[in-house]
């Protein structure tokens, strides 16, 4: 009994050092994509870019403050993640615009200010539409790529999805913003995710990504 006793702790040992700080062990959401270099602006008007999320969880968005169908429904669910995570040094939420043209920095402000959001930790993004429309359709994968081929003020996103980023830059799942259970199962993965010791890109990944 004694040695199967010690036989038992060694083996309990060896698989938690082999699996113990392992990502696999931890959280099985796939990588679906990595993330691509960005600079917009926030609603502050302060420059914001990849490097700002570097090392965090968020949640990406795409919507218009002048939107009256979906957009008020999916940020009212946003709201929802942004109240359980909004303390989280480790957690943002960038919400793009898809009609620049109109969501300027003081619209954005101002819409912000409706949903009651006064920390850095959601951001709402204006700037070029060609910039925030390609970071939607080559990064987040919230819009079809074929669609790039039509002309630019031609194009106009409009979707009900959001895109969760890991501390590495990688997309690990994309979840419909006007279902209920699909935003439980967003905050559920997000708490793994902030838990998750998710390795720095490789020069391979970073390749990848230009």
């Amino acid at each position: 009994m004694i040695y199967l006793g010690i036989f038992v702790v060694l083996v309990g040992g060896f698989f938690f050092f082999i699996y113990g700080d392992n990502d696999l062990w931890k959280t099985k959401l796939p990588v679906l994509n990595y993330t691509k270099e960005f600079s917009f602006t926030d609603q502050y008007g302060k420059r914001i870019t990849d490097q700002d999320v570097k090392g965090k969880v968020y949640v990406a968005e795409y919507f218009f403050t002048t939107c009256p169908g979906i957009c008020p429904r999916m940020n009212n669910n946003l709201k929802g993640v942004y109240e359980k995570y909004k303390n989280k040094d480790g957690f943002a939420i960038l919400s793009h615009t898809v009609d620049p043209e109109k969501d300027t920095v003081g619209r954005m402000k101002h819409y912000a200010d409706s949903l009651g959001v006064n920390t850095p930790n959601w951001l709402f993004l204006t700037g070029p539409k060609d910039s925030l429309y390609n970071v939607a359709r080559a990064s987040y994968l919230l819009d079809d790529p074929a669609n790039a081929q039509q002309a630019i003020d031609e194009q106009f996103i409009h979707t009900q999805f959001f895109a969760l980023v890991d501390k590495g830059g990688r997309v690990r799942g994309i979840y419909d913003g006007l279902k209920t259970e699909e935003i439980a199962k967003l905050e559920k993965d997000i708490s793994d995710l902030l838990k998750e010791n998710t390795p720095q890109r490789t020069s391979v990944q970073t390749m990848m990504n230009q």
